[in-house]
């Protein structure tokens, strides 16, 4: 299925490969190409698109023939007829979704705004497709019922008992004849009337068509702001089932199921306070327009009093048209302010009044100093992409978090991913489960030649990003990029998302002041009202004096919205007023900490914030006995990796946690004071109720996952500062000990990092050869093949096991390391020399682990064309097994066996280099 138009409302649909289509239902057109367009009419906002039939094989291809006949497109089985009729973008948005999924499903569907088409040849292939459908979807919107065609396609599918309504921002219950030529309720006093005279109809035929709707009892769907995918996924299932095809419903019903409990990575925050302003302004950025409620306070932002237009953009262009969008004012004060249009072009925004022409534009003006001053800046409403940025703690997770509840609707999935530059490249690969993408490195179309790494690994990142250019809207949120550049290879980030403008949008949180030459929404703090509603909830009433000591807190905290949620915590929990909390705080002593300039910018300056802090743990250890699980479980986080974290895997590393002794000082004994009836009804905690106190004073928030919590990155800063190596320690003991967690790839990445040192990083952890045999067999092994099999992330786990196998080595020259140097030259020790003569069954242990990573590392180098290094590495491996196991252990036999395969494969590229 395509759609095609040369409005630029919708913009081009470039041809779409699906899933689950048949070769004839791949037939796609270009404007110019296709009988079904009229290149010289630019009202063709969305015209028929001609998509073959016999769906069910599997096929992924697609081919962009030029102009063929109609029998060509096998329209004699077309399952569906898709008719509308209009041009708002929300409605042409919801049709190209609609037949997209339909098509990926492998339901072909023939898709077509008749009324537009002005060729009787184009008129008799639509009334051909309409014959040939199995169903016909009639989109029906307030315009429709002055629409002949859409009377029609009513008529014709009512008669023939397969039509599947789908009312547009209507109800059924809306659509009553007597209503509407009544001009009943607000709906049709604008709308209504004898429409059949619009069009020169009959008056009995147009009341039939209409009436014929109510009949329809089974298939009727809605489509309101909404609820646009439930309908969408709703009419794709009962199609599916009337077409006999099971096993689309089943699979649609799973994915629904597993996208209802991963979609989102944190519950919504129904005390989501303020920010509307900025709600709107994102709806507006991303598609260009603002609905239902928001759509007066977009009103209020963008009015302006009448003067001359202003444009933001760099350099000279001519301006093009490509939307133009009017806003009336409320109350008819045309006198004051006017509608806001808002003209692009491809490398400048302009805001303008409709009463200006663009014929007014000066070309004196474009090169005026406004631009000058904003030159490398681009705005782009309505292109799909937006960047959120602010300082840390502001609360930029929850504004997009909050948007996303409220237009998830909107999208077929809001697909989060985590902006962390050491983690980003993954976590992007990650949503390929939820696009239903390969990316493993035998997904290689191309058998018979072998690809190099680099090339691998751009074709995973491909194919998520051609699979985010479909016509299926998705919203993918970045959240909290920390460069534009990965960390790895240093290439941008801009290389992972889809073209701007297509259906698919991105969100971008970030600390930089600017990302990829947007100019960024910069979130500023909650206002004094806001702030004072977030810290006292709505149950409690103070004295002037204690509202006071509140504005206090709130300066002293920085305004941040973090610390403005754990105040409001900790007065909610304990019996405590805002002027004794304030006096608490301030008499906590502040620990001293090194931070570097990049740490010191977001933490070193608001040291209020740490003592906050540290009053939270005090408030804790006195819960729960000096250094509480909750207490440990937090201090140990912040050596995990960025995202959701298992509790039970956080309780155990908080357990191994060494303990500490101290005294009891001066704040530790007011805050007893304070938190005696606390104490009382928190005796000592499981790690269940240690999660849960961290959730109930917004330490942490919880997650979508079951047995999962997030820990804000703030607190995980300051935890990895205040906490000596003694944490991380405790976090590689509790991923050894934890077992697999298959889940949880980011944080066995964590532990990596911790214990080999990538890049310019020193090692942090330094295990006993036993721990470290154990970590490599159970973790980096797996690790590393299932992120170079299943994500072609080649060149990282390449890295992991050089680095492991450097960690090896160095714990293999421990070995021959005389004794002389650590043990007593004593008469019983005389014999023995070296440490793998006093432990040899470990040493040959550690040496057959170091011949299992080099012969892994070589079987790897196979599948990347590096053969001369892969034989460099077997033989390595060879020597040791020979030495050890000898030559006939079926181990030593298979590292032989690779050694023949590289050497031949290598003598032949040599061969071929020659020749």
């Amino acid at each position: 299925m395509d759609i095609q138009e040369e409005s630029p409302m919708f913009g081009s649909l470039k041809a779409m490969t699906t899933r689950n289509m048949s070769s004839s239902s791949s037939a796609f057109f270009s404007a110019n190409q296709s009988p079904f367009f009229s290149p010289r009419s630019p009202s063709s906002y969305l015209s028929a698109s001609p998509v073959g039939c016999n769906s069910g094989r599997n096929h992924r291809t697609s081919s962009t023939p030029g102009s063929t006949s109609f029998s060509s497109y096998r329209l004699r089985s077309c399952d569906v007829f898709v008719g509308l009729h209009g041009c708002k973008p929300p409605l042409l948005r919801f049709a190209k979704w609609l037949c997209a999924e339909l098509e990926i499903q492998g339901i072909s569907c023939f898709v077509s705004d008749r009324a537009r088409c002005r060729s009787s040849r184009k008129r008799g292939i639509e009334e051909r497709a309409m014959d040939a459908a199995s169903f016909g979807i009639v989109i029906i919107t307030r315009k429709s019922f002055k629409n002949q065609c859409t009377i029609e396609e009513l008529q014709y599918f009512g008669s023939k008992k397969n039509l599947v309504p789908i009312f547009f921002d209507l109800s059924p219950a809306d659509c009553l004849v007597r209503d509407i030529i009544e001009k009943r309720g607000e709906l049709w006093e604008k709308h209504g009337g004898e429409l059949w005279l619009s069009y020169e109809g009959l008056e009995q035929e147009w009341k039939d068509a209409v009436h014929g709707l109510s009949r329809v009892d089974e298939c009727k769907l809605e489509a309101q702001d909404g609820n646009w995918r439930d309908c969408i996924l709703r009419a794709v299932t009962l199609l599916a089932m009337k077409l006999g095809r099971r096993s689309v419903a089943e699979r649609l019903t799973k994915w629904r199921e597993m996208a209802e409990k991963e979609e989102f990575p944190f519950a919504r925050n129904e005390n989501f306070i303020g920010r509307k302003k900025e709600l709107s302004q994102l709806e507006f950025i991303l598609f260009g327009d603002v609905t239902g409620d928001a759509e007066q306070d977009y009103i209020e932002l963008k009015a302006r009093p009448r003067r001359k237009s202003v444009r933001i953009g760099w350099g000279k262009s001519n301006v093009i048209d490509e939307r133009w969008r009017e806003r009336h004012m409320g109350n008819g004060n045309s006198k004051e302010k006017e509608p806001v249009v808002w003209k692009e072009s491809e490398k400048e925004i302009e805001m303008q009044g409709i009463e200006f022409s663009h014929r007014n534009n000066h070309p004196r003006f474009k090169r005026g100093k406004y631009t000058k001053r904003r030159k490398g800046m681009k705005i782009l409403y309505g292109k799909g992409i937006a960047c959120v940025s602010g300082d840390s703690g502001i609360g930029k997770t929850e504004l997009i978090l909050e948007f996303a509840y409220r237009f998830h609707q909107r999208y077929k999935m809001v697909l989060w991913i985590g902006g962390e530059s050491r983690y980003i490249r993954q976590n992007y690969l990650n949503i390929r489960s939820f696009l239903e993408v390969d990316v493993g490195v035998e997904n290689s179309l191309e058998k018979t030649k072998i690809r190099g790494f680099e090339e691998q690994e751009v074709g995973a990142i491909c194919r998520v990003r051609k699979e985010l250019m479909r016509n299926i809207p998705y919203l993918v949120v970045i959240d909290n990029l920390e460069s534009e550049k990965d960390w790895w290879d240093h290439k941008l980030v801009m290389d992972l998302l889809p073209r701007f403008g297509g259906e698919t949008h991105v969100i971008v949180s970030t600390r930089l002041p600017r990302i990829m030459n947007l100019e960024p929404l910069k979130l500023s703090y909650l206002s004094g009202v806001e702030a004072m509603s977030l810290m006292l909830g709505s149950d409690k009433d103070y004295p002037v004096s204690e509202v006071d000591a509140l504005r206090t807190i709130e300066e002293k905290v920085g305004r941040l919205t973090l610390g403005l949620a754990i105040i409001g915590a900790i007065l909610c929990e304990l019996p405590i007023t805002p002027s004794r909390l304030l006096d608490t705080i301030n008499r906590m002593p502040l620990k001293e900490m090194s931070w570097s300039d990049k740490e010191a910018h977001s933490l070193r300056k608001n040291t209020f914030l740490l003592q906050l802090f540290d009053v939270c743990f005090s408030i804790f250890d006195h819960a729960d006995g000096p250094r509480s699980l909750a207490t440990k479980m937090v201090l140990v986080s912040g050596w995990f990796a960025p995202g959701a974290i298992p509790v039970s895997l956080l309780a155990l590393a908080a357990h191994k946690v060494p303990e500490k002794c101290k005294g009891e000082c001066f704040w530790r004994k007011t805050l007893k004071l304070l938190t005696c009836r606390f104490t009382s009804s928190y005796a000592k905690k499981s790690e269940l109720e240690a999660s849960s106190l961290l959730l109930r004073f917004s330490i942490a928030r919880s997650s979508t996952k079951q047995g999962y919590i997030h820990i804000n990155d703030l607190i995980k800063l300051y935890a990895r500062k205040r906490e000596d190596s003694g944490a991380a320690q405790a976090m590689i003991q509790a991923i050894i000990s934890h077992g697999p967690i298959a889940q949880n790839l980011e944080h066995l990445w964590a532990a990596c990092f911790l214990l080999f040192g990538f890049g310019h990083d020193l090692v942090v952890v330094e295990l006993k050869v036993y721990e470290l045999l154990y970590f490599v067999k159970k973790v980096v092994l797996p690790l590393a093949i299932h992120t170079f099999i299943t994500y072609s992330r080649c060149t990282v786990a390449l890295e992991l096991l050089r680095l492991c196998t450097n960690a090896l080595e160095a714990a293999d020259q421990a070995f021959v390391t005389p004794v002389d140097k650590w043990l007593d030259k004593s008469l019983c020790w005389r014999s023995i020399q070296t440490n793998a003569q006093l432990n040899p069954c470990l040493w040959q242990e550690l040496a057959l682990c170091r011949a299992t990573v080099l012969e892994t590392r070589a079987k790897l180098m196979l599948k990347g064309a590096q053969f001369d290094i892969g034989d460099d590495l077997i033989r390595k491996a060879l020597f040791i097994r020979t030495s050890i196991c000898g030559e006939d252990h079926p181990d030593t036999i298979s590292a032989r066996e690779t050694l023949s395969k590289l050497t031949r494969l290598n003598a032949n590229v040599q061969n071929h280099t020659s020749t």
